[in-house]
């Protein structure tokens, strides 16, 4: 089924139409699970003007931090600082636009909105600055907040295995935030390590359906780790 093969040959292909001022949203938590080529296509590119919806910006050096260095990112709507100094810096100069989202929040705000639910009330954040500005409602003698859904312009996804067709599988903890953004893209891009044929996956080990998939690239991956712990006998 030709029509149905969203393998493209090339990155610059897969991020074609990227633009200054777009959104992203990107999965992965720190560095576990990113899609580490297409966020270098991204500073090839020197896009700028940005606002990345993530977890967290990555590392120093690593992820989504190297987009920093030169300044590519307007705004950053994530759940942590994380191990990032340059997203330290430029948000403490005022230099970077950051807005700060309980963990579990966010990741409800990017799921919500790729199942095209445009706010929800939670508990979470009240009583806080997060609720700043919000509005607040009782239910069953408790406060909530209303928090409003998040999409983008591109999703950029790391899958473990995939099919020409886009149906994708993840591998263990890799499976963190990229699901839930992979629905919340107008389109979505997905780098794996794997492709198969279609009919080759079984339809119980998919973990996105194609249907969410606009453009699929196999590449090769540092799978840099964040923070190594070394346990030595005594």
């Amino acid at each position: 089924m030709p029509g149905f093969n969203k393998v493209v040959s090339c990155y610059s292909e897969a991020m074609a139409g990227l633009q200054d001022g777009m959104s992203i949203v990107s999965g992965g938590f720190g560095l576990c699970g990113i899609p580490e080529n297409l966020i270098k296509q991204i500073k090839k590119m020197a896009t700028k003007d940005l606002t990345i919806i993530s977890n967290n910006c990555g590392t120093t050096n690593h992820g989504l931090g190297i987009l920093l260095f030169d300044r590519q990112v307007r705004k950053m709507i994530a759940s942590y600082v994380g191990e990032n100094e340059n997203f330290e810096a430029q948000m403490m100069a005022g230099e970077l636009e950051v807005e700060l989202t309980p963990q579990g929040t966010l990741a409800e705000k990017i799921r919500a909105g790729g199942a095209g639910i445009p706010a929800f009330y939670t508990a979470t954040g009240y009583g806080t600055p997060v609720a700043e500005g919000k509005e607040v409602k009782e239910f069953n003698g408790r406060h909530y907040i209303l928090e409003q859904a998040l999409t983008a312009d591109f999703a950029i996804i790391k899958a473990w295995k995939a099919d020409t067709m886009g149906n994708l599988v993840y591998r263990k903890t890799a499976r963190n935030f990229n699901p839930m953004a992979a629905t919340a893209g107008k389109i979505t891009v997905v780098e794996v390590e794997e492709i198969v044929q279609a009919g080759s996956l079984d339809p119980d080990e998919i973990h996105t359906p194609g249907i969410y998939v606009d453009r699929l690239i196999q590449g090769t991956f540092d799978k840099t780790i964040e923070q190594r712990t070394i346990l030595t006998a005594s």
